[in-house]
């Protein structure tokens, strides 16, 4: 059975993206029309609309379009081994912000604690030691 073609338009809302964002994709060569109409519109094939919402869920998670091309590939030997490499990659770099964040939220913690503490004590004439702390610069 013939898979039915869609024009731009239909793919953006499908897509929920700007009919510039399918135009755009297509240029960076992450998705390809399959023709075009006696009037000169784009015809995709209906499976685009996945490859758009996938698209952009990669780059929600900090894949350049260059790497999402990467894994949008033929699904060679080759391209398993940069698929593989670049997965790698993401899941180091995801660890180092949640390490981060972890340090940041023990950070928060202790203002937290401080703040909590000085309140406790000296009730409406607390200062507020998190402040001070972070103009200062210390932990």
């Amino acid at each position: 059975m013939v898979e039915p073609a869609l024009q731009i338009g239909e793919v953006s809302m499908r897509a929920d993206v700007s009919v510039d964002t399918v135009r755009y994709y297509e240029k960076r060569k992450l998705i390809h029309s399959v023709s075009r109409t006696s009037g000169g519109f784009r015809l995709f094939k209906s499976h685009t609309v996945e490859q758009i919402r996938f698209i952009k869920q990669a780059q929600e998670l900090g894949f350049s379009l260059d790497e999402i091309r990467d894994l949008l590939g033929s699904g060679s030997a080759e391209e398993c081994q940069k698929v593989r490499d670049l997965l790698g990659q993401k899941i180091s770099e995801v660890n180092e912000q949640i390490r981060k964040m972890k340090a940041f939220k023990k950070t928060l913690s202790h203002h937290l604690t401080a703040c909590d503490n000085e309140l406790e004590q000296n009730g409406q004439n607390a200062n507020c030691p998190a402040f001070f702390e972070i103009k200062r610069g210390n932990k």
